[in-house]
């Protein structure tokens, strides 16, 4: 489990993104790259990171679902995951 503030973090991160969205693209169209470097860091998209949406694990992610590997495979495992199922042959 990621501790409780790094999970907050990227959600404040992530709403100063959308807030600062529509600013950063037209000043990016104008070429107004000194008020760009004006706005907040975390106002950057580049600044986020993927994290799992229950426990919060950085690493092995994936998109498609939302979640890490580890919490992806139990999930699926316990058939909690809709369509998806272990691969046997």
């Amino acid at each position: 489990m990621a501790k409780e503030s790094m999970k907050a973090r990227e959600v404040k991160r992530r709403k100063m993104v959308a807030k600062y969205a529509d600013k950063r693209k037209a000043l990016k169209e104008a070429g107004d790259y000194e008020a760009l470097q004006k706005l907040p860091k975390n106002a950057s998209p580049v600044r986020l990171h993927n994290r799992c949406k229950l426990t919060g694990r950085p690493k092995g992610y994936i998109r498609q679902f939302g979640l890490s590997r580890v919490t992806f495979r139990e999930m699926a495992n316990q058939g909690l995951i809709p369509g998806v199922r272990k691969a046997s042959w």
